[in-house]
């Protein structure tokens, strides 16, 4: 290892000291830069391949007239994510331990059951989607698809031992790649931003159907693994403890949630707008697959358009899948102070998807299901962290203000009411 790469974290912590003291550049970006990463490695979970689906079945059948929904989900995301950093910054313990310290034992046992299919979930669809990547750009099939990305996978995470700074950046990098495909989709299907200004100011609904697909564009924004994840990325990574500097590091923290959440909300829409601009506008109301959008993309906006398609939908899986096993990884850490080897963690993910693969399961309909799977995980992650972030005990001065609390709690209903209401229409009322 160089020194180069031993100092990448120390020159981060003590640049970001030298801000908090008051004695850092005066270029606003070089200020911040320090304190950026821990929530682009979180908003990966954003733009995963469970939005991919959700997002292109809500384009194609309803046009431009859910695209407030994304908005209101990310901001939404952001409170959430905010007081996900808060605990962290505050406690030097991220919310699995928490759970452990401040929960009976049963419960503990219990939510670490349930945490674990929900991480094994979330594992299973990015694994999937990072498969799909590969098939879809080189022409692979799904099962050798999986092989590439579970050796990616282990790749990307094995930058860890370098330390948060090479991670970030690499996971930073591939938001970039997503991001940049989707600027290129937007600019070759033209879009009506009139009616997409309409859309986002006056906020509506079109049936049943719509509402389905509002509750699911939701359940695949906010992510039980990344609240968890968000929470041990800033408990050690610049180490304060005066209540003044403490408070400024936070100021800094919502900045990079802010920064993070809305590229992965630009990114949302983007999905959404290029479904509405290319499949609903000539009539294509019914793309309900990813490989079906792949495939339809070339007639209308050529083959070019396929291509960055895939393209964002490889660096998505590829990314995810890192993030969610990290994720998974904090979840054993936190509720059972047990650390497992990567590679044992990464086939507890690998072999459930090349499962799904080898039996000839259809990868939009298990990304789906996923997406099931994490909606009843969610309330489960969302009011414990609501109730910690609130108490004065725990969190000194960081402690949430009364209107934070309650504009937290009334978050957290609506996401719990929508999920719940996705989870009955999936399983009683006969899917969307």
């Amino acid at each position: 290892m160089s020194n180069h790469e031993k100092n990448a974290d120390t020159r981060t912590q003590d640049s970001a000291q030298l801000v908090l003291d008051g004695k850092g550049s005066k270029n606003l970006l070089k200020r911040l830069l320090p304190f950026f990463g821990p929530a682009f490695i979180a908003s990966i979970a954003y733009v995963d391949p469970g939005n991919f689906a959700t997002n292109i079945q809500a384009g194609s059948a309803f046009g431009y007239t859910l695209i407030w929904v994304i908005v209101a989900s990310n901001l939404m995301a952001m409170l959430i994510q905010t007081l996900s950093a808060k605990l962290g910054i505050g406690t030097g313990k991220n919310l699995a331990e928490h759970c452990r310290e401040q929960l009976p034992r049963p419960v503990i046992m219990g939510m670490w059951i349930l945490m674990e299919l929900v991480a094994i979930a979330t594992d299973l669809a990015e694994f999937l989607g990072a498969a799909l990547g590969f098939n879809m750009l080189l022409g692979i099939p799904l099962f050798w698809g999986g092989i590439l990305t579970a050796i990616f996978t282990y790749l990307i995470l094995g930058l860890e031992r370098y330390g948060f700074k090479p991670f970030e950046a690499i996971i930073t990098g591939f938001v970039a790649v997503i991001a940049l495909s989707y600027l290129f989709e937007i600019l070759i299907a033209r879009p009506d931003w009139p009616d997409i200004g309409y859309h986002l100011v006056l906020p509506r609904l079109k049936g049943p159907e719509s509402v389905v697909l509002a509750a699911g564009i939701l359940g695949a924004t906010v992510m039980p693994h990344a609240i968890f994840l968000h929470s041990a990325l800033t408990q050690g990574r610049i180490k304060v403890t005066d209540p003044v500097r403490l408070k400024k590091l936070f100021h800094y923290e919502i900045v990079d949630v802010v920064v993070a959440m809305g590229v992965a909300s630009l990114v949302n829409g983007a999905m959404l707008i290029m479904a509405a601009s290319t499949f609903y506008k000539v009539g294509f109301h019914n793309i309900a697959s990813i490989e079906e959008a792949h495939k339809t993309l070339e007639p209308l906006l050529g083959k070019a358009s396929q291509w960055v398609f895939a393209l964002s939908l490889l660096a998505s899986g590829l990314s995810s899948s890192a993030v969610g096993t990290s994720a998974g990884q904090i979840i054993m850490q936190g509720f059972l102070k047990r650390h497992i080897p990567v590679v044992l963690r990464r086939l507890i993910t690998i072999l459930p998807a090349l499962l799904v693969i080898i039996l000839g399961f259809d990868p939009t309909g298990t990304l789906v299901l996923s997406q099931v799977v994490l909606s009843f995980g969610l309330p489960f992650v969302i009011i414990p962290l609501i109730l910690f972030t609130r108490d004065t005990k725990i969190m000194g001065s960081l402690a949430n203000k009364r209107s934070t609390t309650w504009a937290a709690s009334l978050v957290a209903a609506v996401i719990i009411v929508l999920n719940v209401y996705l989870i009955v229409q999936l399983f009683i009322g006969g899917g969307n």
